[in-house]
């Protein structure tokens, strides 16, 4: 499990921890880790050619110390200077190594070096940085990203300059790192894009913060360990019933296809049953490629209405509600029967489109647990907001949506949160996402896939729909495998993805 933690927890753990050690003690310890990951990633360091972009505060000196170190292995390294002032001992140490330090404001020797460089280390900002780069560091931003093209290696101190640290926000332009050499734990900005684009792999290095900062954490990422952990594990005496019974209401007249998905995330995620409550067009398709699911279908013109279209679908453990269901009024009547059990429920695609306009039936009697999983635009609608500021400020919609709505919500996107009604409880954030997934119908299955583990007892809500991204993403690798896929690719690859995280 990877764990993050808020700029003003970092903060007062190093206030405490530099009153047990010598003044300097943790620049140091930072300095070696990061020279230490930056000689690896050159190979042979004597002899290559290594700038540092150093700001004026503490992480500028971090990168400076870091650049001295490799001085002494016999780098050339050239620091540039991106404010008024440096860190002072650490520009003496570089000094002292052999490098020379250069103004941001010498443009053609700055250019020269960068472009010059096998190896770039980024000290512009550190963690209180806010609001993106300005200049010179924009052009020397945009002077990196070049040198990169070229194959210089562009580390980042602690985390790359203009991103925020808490968020993961990028405004403007930021520096684009091919590896993260990040201090004392991860930050959440590492973990959520757009803000982790920018991070490349990161690297964490204990400089001994860990037992100053609090026990629990504002963001988690789950690891294969993790998700293995969550899984149910089918005993002697389990049956069909005793692995967990989903019910799904999706698909309709025009949209046969969502129903096929979401039956087989289901399937593929370990339900003992899959019951499916949907129009005959969908229930037919359904049959033809998962005969093991139990159809009901829908009779519009029936009496018994939509509260008893649900009954008779028998008994199930949970429920997941929308995928190609329509957004008509028999779509908002089935979504608003559903809510009314005293079930777990999923909510998704066109069940999201009703919410939008009925967001009152999301206040459940029972209150029973409810997990809703939009993208971008879906989240946008449902808090009457911006698109692209949903995608801007992912932790953050994520956080708003789950407070103001009252459920878990599972953002969908390049980076997967998932975030609860209790402000207290860490942020989950999906490692294994992939572009592979942004394809038709990976949503139906993600949907089918978190509604099994919620049928088969993965509780809280969110636990299950993080573990679903998680074994979602991983299935979209493996698929993919640098071919392009379809949904029905993921589901063929599901299985093969619970075996790698058991097998861990």
């Amino acid at each position: 499990m990877r764990i993050a933690h808020v700029t003003t927890e970092v903060r007062a753990a190093e206030r405490a921890l530099m009153g047990l050690v010598p003044d300097g003690a943790l620049m140091q310890r930072a300095a070696a880790g990061l020279a230490s990951v930056c000689a690896r990633l050159l190979g042979r360091v004597y002899g290559s050619r290594v700038v540092v972009l150093a700001g004026t505060g503490d992480n500028g000196g971090d990168a400076l110390f870091a650049g001295a170190r490799l001085g002494g292995r016999g780098a050339r390294v050239t620091a540039v200077a991106t404010g008024t002032r440096l860190h002072c001992r650490g520009a003496a140490a570089l000094r002292r190594s052999g490098g020379r330090v250069l103004d941001a404001t010498d443009h053609d020797a700055v250019a020269a070096a960068i472009m010059a460089a096998d190896l770039i280390i980024d000290g512009i900002l550190g963690i209180g940085g806010h609001g993106g780069l300005r200049e010179p560091a924009t052009g020397l931003a945009h002077l990196t990203a070049q040198a990169a093209d070229l194959g210089a290696v562009v580390v980042a101190t602690d985390l790359p300059s203009g991103v925020d640290a808490d968020t993961g926000e990028v405004a403007g332009a930021a520096i684009r790192a091919d590896v993260t050499v990040t201090f004392g734990t991860v930050k959440p900005g590492l973990l959520i894009d757009p803000g982790a684009s920018h991070a490349g792999t990161v690297e964490l290095i204990d400089i001994g913060l860990t037992p100053h900062l609090p026990p629990s954490p504002a963001v988690l990422a789950l690891q294969s360990a993790d998700v293995a952990a969550l899984l149910p594990r089918p005993g002697a005496e389990s049956d069909k019933y005793r692995r967990g019974v989903l019910g799904v209401l999706a698909g309709s007249d025009r949209y046969t296809g969502a129903a096929v998905l979401s039956v087989g995330g289901a399937v593929r995620g370990g339900a003992g049953m899959v019951r499916l409550v949907s129009a005959r067009p969908a229930v037919d398709v359904v049959r033809q490629r998962w005969p093991e699911a139990v159809v009901t279908v829908i009779d519009p013109s029936g009496h018994a209405g939509p509260a008893g279209a649900i009954e008779s679908a028998g008994r199930v453990q949970a429920w997941v509600v929308g995928p190609g269901l329509g957004t008509g009024d028999e779509a908002e009547a089935l979504l608003a029967a559903v809510l009314a059990t005293p079930l777990p429920v999923l909510v998704d695609a066109d069940g999201l489109t009703v919410l939008a306009r009925r967001k009152d039936l999301l206040a459940r009697p029972s209150g029973a647990p409810t997990l809703i999983t939009p993208h971008a635009g879906e989240l946008a609608r449902l808090l009457n907001a911006d698109h692209t500021g949903i995608e801007a400020r992912r932790l953050d919609s994520a956080r708003r949506a789950a407070t103001e709505l009252g459920v878990t919500v599972l953002l969908k996107g390049s980076t997967t949160v998932v975030a609860t009604p209790d402000v207290a409880e860490p942020v989950l954030v999906n490692p294994t996402g992939t572009p592979s997934l942004a394809t038709a119908g990976s949503g139906d299955v993600l949907s089918g896939l978190a509604g099994a583990l919620l049928a088969q007892g993965v509780a809280p809500a969110s636990s299950a729909g993080a573990a679903a991204a998680y074994l979602h993403g991983l299935a979209g690798r493996l698929a993919a495998r640098d071919a392009p896929i379809g949904a029905s690719d993921i589901l063929t690859a599901l299985p093969e993805a619970f075996r790698l995280i058991c097998a861990d």
